[in-house]
């Protein structure tokens, strides 16, 4: 008799473990227990689930169900402490995510609990560290600074392959949730955004206090500016923090470096920025990478302040991370303090991200499934 089918239960939400547990004849509750399993417990085998009868796991893994947490493939680490992972599917398809000790500092000055702690220090007593999680192999966007693009689009990651990055890797870390403070950053590899339905089951997985338990509050989503679905968004009941990819300070240089400003231009993105409804103390991130010479001067930092005049915002400036066959170069510490000064004179709270694992091409605009 040949095998059956496997099907993978990571990615489910509690309903639906429910509805398939009623199908093969057990009650309702054991839903329940496989959902604990598999998000809170972080369990990698049907035959972990000890909560479930021998025979129920027996015939679940007969069926051709299981977990289906993907593989650590390979792991590279930094000098100063950053892991990048690469992460393998069932398809032989991969993406890279990247765990990061104390973050980067992207979340100063956007008015969550977790730039609180950054300010406070608070969490001397808790270990602290950022997940950079892919929603996509490859990515559509073609950024021309990143080199992600270069792999272009293969395909949309499920539900399951979102959130078992996160799980893989607190596993890897040994992390308790609940004695941590881990942040989850959706800049990894694809545009959240073109993979909507996904990315935001994946986020409700990640957000469930029955389940992963990281709050939707210390999670940030960037997205190169996907305006109708930043409508979208706006309409979600748990939903992570928003950060728009700026990078150009007007319509020339922005087309020049991200082609998707051709088909939602800055106004566009603008007036969807106003328009979307901010918690108490939040604002929106706007990202701006810096090329030397291309985007860089003191006239596009002006520029830049009168776009995000009566925004509610910050921005997060990042210096180039370069790379094998991107045509810019990274500018200099100089030149990255003035445009940071004139946005702060302007009135517009200005951080500059530190840049994490570039010597494993792990930081921001490097992840291309590297393997060396």
């Amino acid at each position: 008799m040949p095998a059956a089918a496997k099907t993978e239960l990571l990615g489910l939400e509690i309903q639906e473990l429910t509805s398939l547990v009623s199908r093969l004849g057990q009650p309702a509750y054991r839903g329940q227990q496989l959902y604990d399993a598999i998000y809170a417990k972080r369990r990698s085998s049907v035959s972990e689930v000890s909560a479930l009868p021998q025979d129920f796991r027996n015939a679940l893994g007969a069926a051709g169900y299981e977990i289906g947490l993907p593989k650590l493939e390979k792991k590279f680490t930094s000098s100063d402490g950053t892991i990048r992972y690469l992460i393998g599917f069932a398809d032989g398809q991969s993406v890279e995510t990247v765990w990061m000790p104390e973050g980067d500092g992207g979340e100063a000055g956007d008015g969550s609990e977790a730039d609180s702690e950054l300010q406070s220090q608070s969490t001397a007593s808790f270990e602290r560290a950022t997940i950079c999680v892919s929603s996509q192999v490859g990515c559509a966007v073609n950024c021309q600074f990143c080199m992600t693009a270069l792999l272009r689009a293969q395909r949309n990651l499920t539900a399951g392959e979102i959130v078992g990055q996160v799980l893989a890797v607190l596993n890897d870390r040994g992390v308790n949730v609940d004695q941590s403070r881990i942040n989850l950053v959706f800049m990894g590899q694809g545009e959240p955004f073109l993979n909507y339905d996904n990315f935001i089951k994946a986020v409700r997985l990640l957000a469930d206090p029955a389940g992963v338990h990281i709050p939707a509050s210390r999670m940030t989503v960037s997205t190169a500016g996907i305006v109708p679905r930043i409508y979208d968004f706006a309409k979600e009941g748990v939903r992570p923090k928003l950060a728009i990819s700026l990078n150009g300070s007007n319509n020339a240089i922005r087309e020049r470096l991200m082609p998707i400003n051709r088909k939602w231009d800055i106004s566009k993105l603008l007036e969807a920025a106003r328009d979307f409804p901010l918690r108490p103390r939040e604002r929106l991130t706007f990202e701006y990478v810096l090329l030397d010479q291309v985007n860089d001067f003191p006239e596009n930092a002006r520029e830049v302040a009168q776009l995000l005049h009566g925004v509610r915002a910050k921005v997060n400036l990042i210096a180039l991370n370069a790379g094998p066959d991107i045509p810019f170069n990274t500018p200099s510490d100089k030149r990255v303090q003035a445009f940071q000064q004139i946005l702060v004179a302007a009135g517009i709270p200005t951080f500059v991200r530190r840049p994490r694992g570039r010597d494993i091409y792990a930081a921001c605009g490097q992840l291309k499934r590297t393997v060396a």
